[in-house]
């Protein structure tokens, strides 16, 4: 088993928890031993609760594996820090790993500084992100592109979900909400399940009355969502107030604004990492024209299969 597999695993079950470890990062780890066979993979799974290293101990050690631990793979360099959570390092410490691979460094300054305090103790510690980029790599970046961003810059990661039928156009059918295969709505829904927030317009609330739950593929229990509308002149408390009343009723903290990226921008204090535009064609514009990070565009075809492209900027 090479580093990169063991990467690419963690990677993999770290996606199943993308969305419910706001504002922490979705972390995964793989331990191997000394073999370099996997022994077991886990994940931070909630924010507030073990962190993947830790995770990945207490699975080990309750299927009395963890006298094999080796090496331990994680796609984000171990805390050093009290938070929440005692130190991922004291945790490695305590399982007695010999080796640490991980593949981004934390650009967290209270969370940075693990791989000087795993190296000073005398175990191997590596970072794959001082090597020539693989696949893996590329993936535990892209999932962590999120919190590395807030981290960075104080903005959320903001998505934008577009669907596109086969003249380009984003309206859908009279009588209709949307025109895309059942592969194309349980991605989407994948997107909102993974967001932190909701970004739509005016528009789109008056014309739709959309729901904005994540139905098409299982929800994160007990998460909860900011739905912010996009309103410069107050038309949907003014004309829907039942719609806000309804959206809070579904677990949605409803925020009406003028300016959409300064209030984004006020969220990443709440803990969110990540925005989800799903609007009409002239906020989307508006937010391409901007400040957005992927591009996610389903396009309609001929066939039963939909066209579906992502972008990163």
């Amino acid at each position: 088993m090479t580093w990169e597999h063991a990467l690419q695993l963690a990677v993999e079950e770290a996606e199943f928890y993308r969305g419910a470890t706001s504002p922490n990062p979705p972390v995964g780890a793989a331990g191997l031993d000394i073999d370099g066979n996997v022994l077991a993979v886990a994940a931070h799974q909630r924010s507030g609760s073990f962190h993947a290293e830790r995770n990945l101990i207490v699975d080990l050690e309750r299927r009395q594996l963890l006298e094999k631990l080796h090496t331990v793979v994680v796609t984000l360099e171990p805390c050093s820090h009290h938070g929440k959570t005692p130190p991922c390092t004291e945790a490695l410490f305590s399982a007695s790993v010999s080796r640490v691979v991980f593949a981004v460094r934390d650009p967290h300054p209270k969370a940075s500084g693990g791989e000087n305090v795993l190296r000073e103790a005398g175990l191997e510690v590596i970072c794959l992100s001082d090597f020539a980029p693989t696949h893996a790599l590329q993936s535990a970046r892209n999932q962590l592109g999120p919190f590395l961003k807030v981290t960075q810059s104080g903005m959320p990661w903001i998505t934008v979900k577009r669907a596109l039928d086969e003249s380009g156009s984003m309206i859908p059918p009279p009588g209709r909400k949307t025109f895309t295969s059942q592969e194309s709505l349980q991605m989407a829904h994948i997107l909102r399940r993974r967001a932190d927030a909701i970004l739509t317009g005016s528009g789109t609330i008056l014309a739709d009355r959309p729901e904005f739950t994540v139905r098409h593929v299982e929800d994160h229990s007990a998460k909860s969502r900011v739905l912010v509308i996009a309103d410069r002149t107050g038309r949907v408390p003014r004309e829907a107030p039942e719609y806000i009343e309804a959206a809070q009723n579904r677990g949605l903290e409803v925020l009406v604004t003028e300016d959409w990226r300064s209030t984004l921008r006020s969220l990443v204090s709440r803990g969110v990492l990540e925005v989800l535009v799903e609007a009409g064609p002239a906020l989307s514009s508006d937010v391409l024209n901007h400040d957005w990070d992927e591009h996610w565009v389903i396009q309609k075809t001929s066939t039963s299969e939909d066209s579906i492209i992502r972008k990163l900027r």
